[in-house]
């Protein structure tokens, strides 16, 4: 165990909620905060201060919201049902990174999203192997092994949606190809999450790998 502690404030659940969520197209791909806007506009630094009344340290708490990620993806609360949001990647630019509503004939993406979040996609998301990409100097879901788990990702899903009910039924797509979708669908499931899910201010401690309330 771990005795590193993380305050969760309100204002880190601020900036958390002003993420936005796009596509890492490495394979198998995984969702990841916009490198450029990853709080909505180009001015990261600024973004940052508006929410925080600082115009210091906004790269420490840039930084501290990798931890900050994981402690509201496995600590916070989303009923199942469909949402709707403003799709923050409709006026950014499409080339530096991926978006899974993105029409790759035309290069336009939807400017209002509407998507039903599943109970599966609530079992996925505490799940997600949050950690930073030091390249882009944002948080994000690790693109090769996002679960955590080695092997196949899909064999990962599996064991985590085992215990869901109802989540092996499908009549339409074979199982391999339901979890390939499912596992796309976490961009708006995770971005809905983000904005929607219920987590209040707090300090949190990390025992092995999971965030739990101090």
């Amino acid at each position: 165990m771990s005795d590193a502690v993380y305050d969760l404030s309100l204002e880190r659940i601020a900036l958390i909620r002003r993420m936005v969520v796009a596509w890492d197209g490495a394979e198998p791909g995984a969702p990841t905060i916009h490198p450029a806007a990853p709080y909505g506009s180009l001015d990261r630094d600024g973004d940052i201060a508006n929410v925080t009344g600082d115009d210091e340290g906004a790269e420490e708490e840039h930084r501290s919201l990798e931890d900050g990620l994981a402690v509201f993806v496995q600590n916070g609360q989303l009923k199942p049902g469909r949402y709707q949001y403003h799709n923050g990647l409709a006026k950014l630019d499409p080339g530096a990174v991926g978006d899974v509503f993105r029409d790759a004939a035309t290069g336009e993406t939807p400017d209002v999203i509407t998507f039903a979040v599943t109970p599966e996609h609530l079992a996925l998301i505490p799940q997600l192997n949050i950690g930073w990409n030091a390249e882009q100097g944002v948080p994000r879901v690790d693109p090769e092994r996002p679960y955590g788990a080695d092997g196949a990702y899909t064999a990962a899903m599996k064991r985590l949606l085992a215990a869901v009910p109802g989540a092996a039924a499908n009549d339409d797509e074979d199982a391999e190809t339901r979890l390939v979708r499912l596992h796309r669908e976490l961009q708006p499931a995770l971005q809905i999450f983000l904005r929607y899910a219920d987590l209040g201010p707090g300090d949190f401690r990390r025992a092995v790998e999971r965030w739990l309330p101090a």
